[in-house]
């Protein structure tokens, strides 16, 4: 069984590396597809070079097709991370006539690159951020109760070394923004930090207040803690354990909300199309998956591309100097050790170097990160060597009786924050709020107004997303009909608020074809709207993936015909978490591949060609090299 499996995976190999040759045009090809939300400008008018491979596969993205027979909208949003999608969302709702047009897949570049967590952000607080730390802490207390079956309360400790330490340094660092000499912040400082905090949950509070702990307290709850601490602080956050799948959902309430009465769509989005140059009759789009362009006008434009604003504007014309992105990166561990001494929390602390750190669990893997860099926008981001040894340190910091080693890391990722240009500011003082950019460009023969949007965090994307659409609506002329604050976001909505009624909800959805491990996955993985799955598994013949309990052919199905599936590694980690903990092998990319072949249309050859594309992107951008399992 060893000999064949290797002799068919080695096979499949060779004759994709020639199609890959042949059609790729270039090594950095697979970077212009990973590397963002947005329209890079190394890769700008070389649509056919991308390793977006042949070109007929694409002939049936009714998506596209949508916006190419009706190329006008009211507003053209570019960039398909959590703040475009969430403007668009929130436009959809107003009645707008709104477009959003993604190069990549959504959520495929920073927002798909964050620590995971929904958070007020502390750490602000000593940069004076006072507006964005209240604002972050209201928005992850709605996003708790909105999006609960993504969004979970997250208990977090802060290990505390000092009792005094930092008490000058402090208001250095909040006058200057400057770093200067690192300088623990003892518990004095942080029991400071953390009743501000508190106070900012007063009204609609979801989460427990924070409490501190001795040391002997401590390592009784967290016994591998590091033993010369003398305090350790506790407090709530949240997670948000799969936030491709909110974006997808935030995506699809839009396009929902669209549908009008005459069956016109009002909200029309689509992946895999890329804004390329600026033409006499309009913006130029132009598909990646089939290599066709068009053009298309809108009354208002919103530029939501991260940290690729400024490349986003150049393309069209315009040349701004609004980013300053910095990279951050983490690590994935398999690690069942370092998993129990979390003890089912995240651990939060300042490292030695003065930054502030995190491990924590995400399901039964650890989540380690995060570095804060300047972002250098010619190279790839991803995670490097160095930082790997800076997170082992950190680990060793906090715990230092855990062993961890590079065979434990199953997944890797980095990305860019899309933070304003900050010249000489330390990376860890640059703020984390947002701001917007108004400029007139002449397009079409008219003048269209073009909002940029500067920064802005993971948190906030729904109060950012309603700034932005408010803007818009001003530009335009229209009041606002809806507010998105205690509207429940796709398969949030009845989701149970108890283990008892997950379990009760399991219970019901179980059935012959669908034991109870099945509908539990879906329902992770959906919310409640696994309900419209299991519908759509249960309308015909469905057969489970012999690779992993965790997919099917239907379900493959369900996400070409609902999730806009441009590209195999799509389903591994924007539409599951397969990839995240280390569970891609290559049986799963073969299976996968001819489970979409069908409605995809792709040839024997095209499956190839996306498997070892799958494989390049997983070992280039995540450090993962798949492997089969069969021994």
């Amino acid at each position: 069984m060893r000999s064949l499996s290797f002799l068919h995976v080695c096979a499949i190999r060779l004759t994709s590396f020639s199609t890959y040759l042949k059609t790729s045009g270039n090594r950095r090809s697979a970077h212009s597809y990973e590397d963002s939300d947005e329209v890079n400008v190394r890769t700008l008018g070389n649509a056919a070079k991308n390793v977006q491979t042949t070109k007929t596969q694409a002939a049936n993205r009714p998506q596209v097709e949508a916006l190419r027979d009706r190329p006008h909208a009211q507003v053209l949003i570019i960039g398909g991370g959590i703040n475009g999608v969430g403007t668009f969302r929130d436009l959809a709702l107003q009645g707008v006539d709104v477009a959003l047009v993604e190069r990549g897949d959504y959520c495929q570049g920073a927002s798909g690159a964050s620590s995971h967590m929904i958070h007020g952000g502390i750490r602000y607080l000593e940069n004076g951020e006072f507006r964005l730390v209240k604002e972050s802490v209201v928005e992850r207390n709605r996003l708790l109760k909105i999006a609960p079956h993504y969004v979970k309360p997250l208990k977090t400790t802060i290990p505390i070394f000092s009792t005094f330490s930092g008490i000058m340094a402090a208001p250095m660092r909040f006058l200057t923004h400057k770093q200067g000499k690192p300088q623990e912040r003892g518990a004095f400082l942080i029991k400071a930090g953390l009743t501000m905090y508190d106070s900012f949950s007063r009204d609609g509070g979801s989460v427990p207040r924070h409490e501190f702990k001795g040391r002997a307290k401590a390592l009784t709850e967290l016994p591998a803690l590091n033993s010369g601490i003398k305090y350790a602080a506790t407090y709530y956050d949240a997670s948000v354990h799969n936030p491709e799948r909110l974006t997808l959902d935030v995506l699809q309430d839009g396009e929902k909300a669209g549908l009008r009465a005459d069956g016109v769509a009002g909200a029309r989005a689509t992946n895999y199309l890329k804004v390329t140059s600026i033409t006499k009759d309009g913006v130029e789009l132009t598909d990646q998956l089939s290599g066709e362009s068009f053009n298309f006008t809108a009354d208002v434009i919103v530029n939501t591309t991260g940290a690729w604003v400024d490349e986003t504007n150049k393309a069209m014309g315009a040349l701004t100097q609004f980013m300053g992105g910095t990279k951050g990166s983490h690590i994935v561990l398999d690690h069942p050790e370092l998993l129990a001494a979390c003890n089912g929390g995240e651990i939060f602390f300042e490292h030695t170097d003065g930054r502030i750190v995190l491990i924590y669990p995400m399901g039964d893997r650890v989540l380690v990160g995060t570095t804060d860099i300047d972002a250098d926008m010619t190279q790839d981001a991803v995670c490097t060597d160095a930082e790997i040894d800076y997170f082992f340190d950190l680990i060793g910091h906090v715990f230092p009786e855990i062993v961890v080693t590079r065979d434990e890391i199953v997944y890797s990722f980095a990305g860019v924050r899309p933070l304003p240009r900050h010249d000489e500011t330390a990376p860890g003082f640059v703020s984390r709020d947002y701001r917007i950019e108004r400029a007139e460009r002449a397009i079409a023969g008219a003048t269209v107004p073009v909002l940029s949007l500067v920064g802005g965090k993971w948190t906030t994307f729904r109060a950012l997303s309603e700034h932005m659409a408010n803007d818009v609506l001003a530009v335009l002329g229209l009041e606002r009909k809806v507010s998105t604050a205690k509207l429940a976001i796709g398969g949030g909505a009845d989701f149970p608020s108890t283990e008892a009624g997950i379990e009760a909800w399991i219970r019901e959805h179980t059935s012959e074809s669908i034991d109870a491990t099945r509908a539990a996955v879906l329902l992770t993985r959906y919310g409640t709207r696994a309900e419209k799955v299991l519908t759509f598994l249960a309308a015909g013949m469905d057969t489970p993936f012999a690779s992993t309990h965790e997919l099917s052919v239907r379900e493959v199905e369900f996400m070409v015909e609902h999730e806009q599936i441009g590209h195999l590694i799509d389903v591994f980690i924007r539409r599951t978490s397969l990839a995240f903990r280390g569970l891609v092998s290559g049986e799963l990319l073969s299976e996968t591949a001819s489970a979409l072949a069908g409605p995809l249309a792709w040839t024997k050859e095209k499956q190839e060609e996306e498997i070892l594309h799958a494989q390049d992107i997983l070992a280039r951008f995540h450090g993962v090299q798949v492997a089969s399992l069969i021994d």
